[in-house]
């Protein structure tokens, strides 16, 4: 099955026609912006990026909370030709630069606090810094520069003398292989890939929500937007998919607690529900969990268990919303208890499959298709297979191929040729089988990531790095240790012993150590736990920490 390509920026320019006078986009308990208010933004924008002289295929950085204007930035780059890059802004302010650098962005979009933080003369290649709520510009490298925005209102009357309307919108028409994203999979320059994404891989991903997926979404859907949209699995599924067909996305514009999430879910009504596990296993374990401990023998019972379930369900449905159609989870392994619970009461949940480099799609099943402790099937216009001599029964990678797979990594030939196999299939670095009906099932993950408490993907190399360099650290190793994340760590006794330092002494000292190692990691990533072993980590013939054998979740 192939994609038939039509232009990715020519589809959002139909729907902002379409749904001129519809809501668009709103800040939670804030600002709401119809289409017409976008595509206003979006052209003044396009007048300013002309005006700066910057160039189809040029990059634009983007790093901010979830807001309206950060759906406004990001569409008004993609629809003028240039490349967005989404920058996570929990990261601190030496991996901000990098990034910055690294993508070569001409232009940054931030919040006032981050702008702040940052140091502009670490980023010299920037042409203007723009902060993203009032595009105020914070910072351009000429004279000359500072004037387009004092006259911008006055260019945008002298190109529309009369009205602006639907009938204005003419944007930028891309092809199946351009380069349309670059996606940081991390921080830090150390582990930092910048997935390039095709306009073909978008338009996939469109395509499967809408055809495939079975979502009921139309233009007068409401959605609420709590993952981060730097990552690929909000920004498309809470935000590019949705603007294509005219909804209106709510964003938190704080951090997504479960007390604000079920608030604004009780407010909202959303039609659909994307999440991460964490968020479902979070309620179950604070409300459910010890309301099944204490009824277990009417759970027990047929009768009442049947009417027990269903109120059950009726109470969770209540709880988010009341009028979506399923939840939609990924990003990370969904609790085998709390799982096999929401099956058995038939919460209309189900798991899917996704990474970045796929931007992000793989595998999908509707929740009443679904199977248990699987994560869908196949995704339309993509090829999978496992590697393995029986990939139905003996886990095997899990490699694919297809419309929705990326370019490359930016600027690393090395990582790029690494990530595919000699006949051109792309390595997920995931483990799994596939069933007689070609439903997928993850047996493991043989890359590191931990996802954090809104979506955030976690590097346990990264934060090695910054408590491997603490005095009397020989090696350490980060797990999600159940939900926490834990450091476990060798130290040099022999050395601290040498130093006049007990044992207690020295895991004392390290202990102490931590608030400081926090204070070079970003929050949703903080160690709260240190373990110390006895003695060296178990590791491979390379000298490798053998980390599955120490993984907890």
């Amino acid at each position: 099955m192939d994609l038939q390509f039509t232009s990715v920026n020519k589809v959002f320019e139909t729907s902002f026609k379409k749904n001129w006078d519809r809501p668009a986009l709103s800040n939670y308990q804030g600002v709401t912006l119809f289409y017409r208010d976008v595509a206003t933004r979006i052209e003044m924008l396009h007048i300013a990026f002309e005006q700066c002289g910057l160039e189809k295929g040029d990059k634009v950085a983007l790093c901010s909370k979830n807001q309206a204007n950060w759906g406004v930035c990001f569409l008004a780059a993609l629809t003028y030709g240039a490349v967005p890059v989404p920058i996570l802004h929990e990261f601190k302010p030496g991996n901000i630069h990098y990034l910055v650098n690294h993508s070569e962005a001409k232009v940054l979009f931030v919040d006032e606090s981050i702008w702040e933080s940052v140091n502009i003369e670490e980023m010299p290649d920037l042409y203007v810094v723009v902060q993203i709520n009032n595009f105020k510009f914070l910072y351009t490298k000429t004279e000359e520069l500072a004037e387009i925005k004092a006259h911008l209102n006055e260019s945008f009357g002298k190109k529309y003398p009369e009205t602006f309307g639907p009938e204005d919108l003419n944007y930028y028409e891309d092809s199946a292989e351009e380069l349309a994203i670059i996606n940081y999979t991390s921080g830090s320059s150390g582990f930092s890939k910048g997935v390039m994404i095709p306009y073909r891989a978008i338009l996939s991903n469109i395509i499967f929500a809408k055809d495939y997926a079975e979502l009921p979404l139309t233009n007068k859907s409401e959605v609420v937007s709590m993952l981060p949209l730097a990552h690929m699995y909000g920004l498309m599924f809470e935000f590019l998919y949705e603007m294509s067909l005219g909804c209106h996305v709510h964003f938190l514009t704080r951090i997504p607690s479960p007390k604000v999430i079920m608030q604004a879910f009780s407010e909202i009504h959303p039609d659909i529900i994307i999440a991460v596990p964490l968020i479902i296993e979070k309620i179950y374990k604070s409300k459910l969990k010890p309301i099944i401990d204490r009824n277990r023998l009417f759970f027990s019972l047929p009768i009442l268990d049947q009417f027990l379930l269903k109120k059950v369900r009726n109470e969770l449905v209540t709880t988010f919303g009341g009028k979506f159609d399923e939840i939609i989870l990924g990003g990370a392994a969904f609790n085998p208890e709390v799982e096999s619970f929401f099956k058995k009461v038939q919460f209309p949940y189900t798991v899917g499959y996704g990474m970045t480099e796929c931007a992000p799609i793989l595998g999908y099943a509707h929740w009443d298709k679904a199977k248990l402790y699987s994560c869908g099937k196949c995704a339309p216009f993509m090829e999978m297979r496992i590697d393995s001599e029986d990939p139905q029964n003996v886990s095997g990678e899990v490699q694919v191929r297809g419309a929705n797979v990326l370019l490359g990594y930016y600027k690393n030939e090395q990582a790029t040729k690494e990530a595919f196999t000699e006949d051109g299939w792309f390595r997920t670095g995931d483990m799994g089988v596939i069933d007689e009906d070609g439903y997928l099932f993850l047996r493991g993950r043989s890359k590191c990531m931990i996802l954090g408490p809104s979506g955030q993907n976690i590097y346990p190399e990264e934060l090695e790095g910054v408590i491997n360099a603490v005095t009397y650290v020989v090696e350490s190793l980060v797990i999600d240790d159940h939900g926490t994340i834990t450091a476990l760590i060798y130290p040099d006794y022999h050395t601290a012993e040498m130093d006049g330092l007990s044992k207690e002494q020295l895991e004392a000292r390290l202990t102490a150590s931590l608030p400081e190692i926090n204070k070079e990691i970003p929050k949703y990533a903080q160690i709260k736990k240190i373990e110390f072993l006895p003695e060296d980590f178990e590791r491979t013939p390379k000298k490798s920490i053998k980390r599955y054998l120490y993984q907890r979740n």
